[in-house]
């Protein structure tokens, strides 16, 4: 089922035809059974049908709010929706549901799923939607924000379980924690595949909570630790050998000459002073190297 503008018109207009008809009507009935000595008939059936078209017109009218819609059906059948707010006329006898077009939020639960790993983590989202079509709104789906609420969870916890929560030692892989936008993305596709039969369009989707779960927090925290101190001292034994080796071929370019034996051990005492992580302590050889 899709949207179609419904048949409507000023509804001020029909208000004054309306007011004008109740006042009409009213007042040949009452002057046809009170003051007339022969009431006529006719005068007091032309009386009852403008009141009857008053309620008509009465019911007929309907109010659009800013950013709502009217839903409108006809003894069960849908028969149009009025977008523009204001105060319109309708068909009568009609039932106007009323469809927010705001756009809205919803903000998931967290979620605890297993990633790609089999690591439980937490995750949540927020959902940005939209009513586009509110024929698919009203009559596709039961509730449709609550459609929205349990196809936003289920396709969270479908994207979830394809990345793993952080990658150690393969950068090129896709994680939820080094690649939100891309999950992000790839979530807002998905869920909008899914909320098309809802009339929904979505306008942002956001990873909102994202940590591994409570029983591995403190195991992947030291694990990620470890990674860091790996990786940090990987970068100061390059930048060591970097130094040691400048060191040397300048004091080659100053002419000075060591044999292997002294070289070597110039070279273990650089990389320990620079290296370590506390400050070296000197000791001075009063001797010879080779004594």
């Amino acid at each position: 089922m899709n949207e179609k503008k419904a048949f409507h018109l000023n509804g001020y207009l029909a208000l004054l035809i309306g007011f004008a008809a109740t006042i009409g009507g009213v007042a040949m009935i009452a002057t046809e059974l009170k003051i007339s000595d022969d009431p006529s008939i006719s005068k007091f059936v032309v009386g009852v049908v403008l009141v009857g078209l008053a309620a008509i017109i009465a019911s007929s009218l309907t109010i659009v709010q800013p950013n709502e819609a009217k839903v409108i059906t006809f003894f069960g059948t849908y028969v149009g929706t009025v977008i523009q707010s204001g105060l319109w006329m309708v068909l009568p006898l009609t039932v106007k549901a009323t469809v927010s077009l705001k756009v809205r939020n919803f903000n998931s639960q967290k979620l605890k799923v297993n990633d790609a790993g089999g690591n439980p983590v937490e995750i949540g989202a927020v959902i940005v939607f939209k009513v586009v079509d509110t024929a698919k709104a009203s009559f596709d789906v039961d509730q449709y924000e609550r459609f929205v609420e349990i196809q936003s969870e289920t396709a969270i916890r479908h994207i979830a379980a394809k990345y793993p929560y952080d990658t150690f030692e393969d950068d090129t892989v896709a994680s939820l924690r080094g690649n939100a936008d891309e999950v992000a993305a790839e979530l807002l596709r998905e869920l909008q595949d899914r909320l098309d039969v809802a009339g929904v369009e979505l306008r942002e989707t956001r990873i909102t909570h994202l940590a591994y779960a409570p029983e591995i927090a403190s195991a992947m925290l030291q694990r990620q630790q470890a990674t860091a101190i790996v990786s940090a001292r990987q970068k100061i034994v390059e930048g060591a050998v970097g130094m040691v080796d400048a060191a040397l071929k300048q004091l080659e370019g100053a002419g000075i000459e060591l044999d292997a034996e002294r070289k070597a051990a110039m070279i273990n005492n650089l990389m320990v002073s620079i290296v370590s992580d506390r400050a070296a302590q000197p000791v001075i050889n009063t001797g010879s190297l080779y004594s």
